[in-house]
């Protein structure tokens, strides 16, 4: 019985990482040779109006640098209205805003967190698009048409843009391994996207159809992935669209993407609580199963098989004595040793990257399980005391 049990932890740990990839690869390959996508012909004329709605919060030092690559985008700009939400704010950015005389400024003196500013300003927006973005991201020049594209087809509710963490040579261990996980969520949310819908948005970067937003608790985590998900359970896809890009420096250490780690992790749990109807695979269909591969075994099972697995391969080794279970456990050790070399490396600029991926996927995972005891105890905040960037 334990020898199947190990067994089972091993394919979910496995089907997590790498199955679930190969599987929708394998599934969009089959939709590409049966089903023939059309083609768009010409040039498209949509050009909807659009709100670029920025919740801000003691953002005063980079207002310029946003604002100056706001009005750079591409799209006509008679049709943009520059939205900034700047509730609670406290270092004079609502009045150094009013320089600025096409940017809109919706400011409250209390706090109550960016999905607070979100369900307050949304009501004022008046656009039939509506495009989120924070404050300390820059936009690539091309990424309203991008996003856009996707609206043109009227299943599509929720547009994701791709996040780009900023590479330098000089990245240390979470700058390096932030920038190679997202690339692998990228190939993921992509393969979602060209099947059905992806999962969630992250809020660098989303737009939605301004009809569809459905308020939302003022007490969640992760507005944006609770935000998107409500617009899927509605029955509207979640296109992936990875040349609207929002690039962002990595956080300035480990102490600070911990923070930021433990409080997605903290979000996580909160949305899968509430969101449990979405596990339902007889309403929801494909979307159920990406949900539960992509998001629900990351939360809730796999960082704990980083503890399990290794225990549980050491008692196997004691009970059938097999080389098999002895290569796993010398695997497992490998692993650990570069996890703590990783450690060790962490604040040094080391020309080989790759070092810091098994630290980096370590310490991802122990984020997860603090943050699921942070939220369970109550102690996580519906504001975010922000990260500090490099």
């Amino acid at each position: 019985m334990s020898t199947i049990f190990f067994w089972i932890l091993i394919g979910i740990f496995l089907y997590s990482y790498i199955g679930f990839m190969l599987l929708l690869f394998i599934i969009n390959l089959c939709k590409k040779i049966f089903w023939k996508k059309k083609k768009r012909l010409g040039l498209s004329t949509y050009e909807p109006e659009i709100t670029l709605f920025i919740p801000s919060f003691n953002e005063k030092e980079i207002t310029d640098s946003k604002i100056q690559n706001s009005f750079a985008l591409d799209y006509p700009q008679n049709k943009i209205q520059h939205v900034w939400v700047t509730d609670g704010s406290t270092d004079g950015t609502p009045e150094y805003l009013k320089k600025y005389d096409s940017i809109i400024v919706f400011h409250e003196n209390e706090r109550k967190g960016k999905i607070g500013a979100m369900n307050r300003g949304i009501k004022l927006v008046k656009t039939p698009i509506v495009i989120f973005s924070d404050a300390n991201t820059v936009l690539g020049k091309n990424t309203i048409r991008e996003i856009i594209k996707e609206f043109e087809d009227e299943q599509v509710g929720c547009v994701a843009g791709e996040k780009r963490i900023i590479g330098h040579i000089s990245d240390k261990a979470v700058g390096s391994g932030e920038g190679i996980y997202w690339q692998y969520e990228s190939i993921l949310k992509r393969l979602e996207s060209d099947i059905y819908s992806t999962v969630g948005a992250a809020g660098e970067l989303f737009a939605i159809r301004r009809e569809l937003y459905e308020e939302v608790e003022p007490d969640t985590i992760l507005d944006d992935f609770v935000v998107s998900l409500k617009i899927a359970q509605k029955g509207y896809k979640i296109k992936y669209a990875p040349k609207a890009q929002a690039f962002e420096n990595s956080s300035f250490n480990i102490h600070e993407e911990l923070k930021r780690k433990t409080r997605i992790a903290a979000g996580c749990i909160q949305t899968l609580l509430r969101m449990k109807s979405l596990l339902n695979p007889f309403k929801y269909h494909f979307l159920s199963f990406e949900y539960f591969s992509h998001k629900v075994l990351r939360w809730t099972v796999i960082p704990f098989l980083f503890i399990i697995i290794p225990l549980l391969n050491f008692w196997m080794i004691s009970l059938h004595h097999l080389v098999i279970y002895e290569l796993m456990f010398i695997c497992e050790c490998l692993f650990y040793l570069l996890v703590i070399i990783g450690r060790l490396l962490r604040d040094h600029n080391v020309r080989f990257k790759i070092f810091f991926i098994p630290y980096y996927i370590f310490f991802m995972n122990y984020s997860i399980i603090i943050g699921i005891f942070k939220y369970l105890s109550g102690k996580q905040s519906v504001n975010w005391d922000k990260a500090r960037r490099a």
